[in-house]
C-alpha cells in the first residue's frame, strides 16, 4: 500500500518529499504571492516550504488568496 496524504481534503500518494515539490507536482506557482501553505494545521511560513517535509497521513491546505473587490 501507498503512503498517502491529504492535500486540501483529498486523499492523494504521498510522492513529494518537501512542500515545495508538493506544490510543484499540484500546479501551484510559489512564485508568486497568494499561496498560503498549512500542514497538519500549522501555517508554514514560504522560507520553510523547502525544508518542510512531510509524512503518511499528513494534512496539507493550500490556499490561494484571491484580491479584489
Amino acid at each position: 500500500m501507498t503512503d498517502r496524504i491529504s492535500i486540501n481534503g483529498e486523499s492523494k500518494p504521498l510522492s513529494s518529499s518537501t512542500l515545495i515539490e508538493l506544490l510543484e507536482e499540484n500546479g501551484v506557482d510559489s512564485s508568486k504571492g497568494g499561496v498560503a501553505v498549512a500542514l497538519n494545521g500549522e501555517v508554514v511560513p514560504r522560507a520553510d516550504w523547502a525544508q518542510t517535509s512531510m509524512k503518511c497521513d499528513d494534512k496539507v491546505e493550500i490556499v490561494h488568496i484571491v484580491r479584489g473587490g
